[in-house]
């Protein structure tokens, strides 16, 4: 199963672009939904946070944690950001590899992770390709104003705390541009899945290979077939993640 990397800057049109891929069959792990999820009250990361941070970042009478607050405490202070990814970075890593894995014995070609700090967390090295949704900083800005409302300088102060969307291009297997209309953006998508999706035979190729390596492993060191086999079969489940 293909790995893909989905990623790009705020409001350049990820969501977009993730809800396309899914109307294509493709399946799509949104770290976004699993952040939510492990900050749920009883979760472990919940409990960290509520260690760390306290109860002023609950939601006014209510034992859930308030989004907007613990961004406010955390977006100029380092020391508190790097302490909430130790809070949560774990967890959301360990329920993704959980997904990912079911997609794999579900037998889907490709698997698509959409992150928005895919190169900051280095979960672009679990990925066999990565696409990169962009735009002019023009478009960026308004629709950041209009879908958050947010003033000119707080748009400005988001989007110079991410890492640049050139950089993000520059380490891009593709780059999706997302100045035009969705239609096209939509368009765009459909060219990266038939692009990119392995053929049937890569994919059950796939699934099979893991048995072959497990049957081959008693007799790699004994027999040169079985050592074949075993690199054989090893050879193939990487192919099949990094494409």
């Amino acid at each position: 199963m293909l790995i893909v990397g989905l990623t790009g800057g705020i409001a350049t049109g990820k969501s977009t672009t993730s809800r396309a891929l899914k109307a294509q069959g493709v399946p799509v792990v949104d770290a976004d939904i699993i952040a939510h999820q492990i900050m749920e009250p009883g979760e472990v990361s919940y409990k960290l946070v509520m260690k760390h941070f306290g109860a002023g970042v609950l939601q006014e009478g209510s034992q859930a944690i308030d989004r907007a607050k613990l961004g406010g405490i955390i977006f100029n202070d380092p020391d508190k950001r790097q302490l909430l990814n130790k809070c949560t970075h774990p967890y959301v890593r360990r329920r993704i590899a959980y997904a990912v894995f079911k997609y794999y014995i579900q037998g889907y070609a490709m698997c698509v992770l959409d992150i928005p700090l895919l190169f900051e967390s280095g979960l672009d090295r679990l990925c066999g390709k990565v696409a990169v949704v962009s735009c002019s900083p023009e478009q960026q800005m308004a629709r950041l104003i209009s879908r958050n409302g947010f003033s000119l300088e707080e748009a400005e102060a988001r989007i110079k705390s991410q890492m640049p969307i050139n950089e993000k291009e520059k380490r891009a297997t593709m780059v999706l541009d997302n100045n035009g209309s969705i239609e096209e953006l939509e368009s765009s998508v459909r060219d990266l899945v038939n692009d990119w999706k392995p053929s049937l035979f890569r994919t059950v190729g796939a699934l099979v290979a893991p048995v072959g390596l497990l049957v081959s492993l008693p007799f790699a060191r004994t027999s040169m077939c079985g050592l074949g086999t075993l690199c054989a079969c090893a050879a193939w489940i990487v192919g099949s993640i990094f494409g």
